[in-house]
């Protein structure tokens, strides 16, 4: 092989070199944009499941703040009935009042919470336990319930009998003996302007 052959094919080499390297930087900086692109709220409820225990990027109305502590938010999508639990994970600790009828970007993971009979079972004992102590109080939340698409409840045993109701309807119509309920617990926010 004389000089010129040589050379050639080292140019060659390199040359494919550059496109490996080109590309592999390329899909690396796909993979991360796929990470930080922002979903909404209509998107991620549309199909949670594809999202569960994954970090993700969400955008939404700010409709209402836990008032005891602002330990929680709650981010509505193009209605009301598009709306989803956001906790303030450690990094965040609670979040302020200004984010009520904001647009607010979070970042953090999505959690499913699973309702079976066991955990009904649990719940009503606890409430039991605690009339015994301090006397019936009221259903509970009303912008968890709505976050949760809870019919609208007066008492925490009118919420477990719409739960078993929900169950029953799941397990007939996909044979799944739960209820999925979704939240997700923040580690970063930001009130939009």
């Amino acid at each position: 092989m004389n000089f010129l052959q040589r050379t050639s094919l080292l140019l060659i080499f390199a040359t494919l070199f550059l496109v490996g390297c080109s590309k592999g930087e390329s899909n690396q900086q796909q993979e991360e944009e796929a990470v930080t692109s922002t979903l909404d709220v209509d998107s991620l409820l549309s199909n949670p499941d594809a999202f569960v225990d994954q970090d993700i990027v969400l955008e939404g109305i700010c409709t209402h703040i836990c008032k005891h502590g602002g330990g929680k938010i709650f981010l509505m999508g193009s209605d009301d009935s598009k709306t989803i639990r956001v906790e303030a994970g450690d990094a965040i600790g609670s979040f302020p009042e200004e984010c009520v009828h904001s647009v607010v970007k979070v970042e953090g993971k999505l959690v499913e919470e699973r309702i079976d009979e066991a955990y009904l079972a649990q719940w009503e004992a606890e409430v039991a336990e605690a009339a015994k102590q301090q006397g019936e109080g009221s259903g509970g939340c009303a912008a968890d319930m709505q976050a949760n698409t809870e019919q609208v409840a007066n008492s925490v045993a009118e919420r477990i009998a719409n739960f078993r109701a929900r169950i029953a309807e799941r397990t007939e119509r996909e044979g799944k003996a739960y209820v999925s309920l979704y939240h997700i617990v923040a580690d970063k926010y930001e009130i939009e302007e």
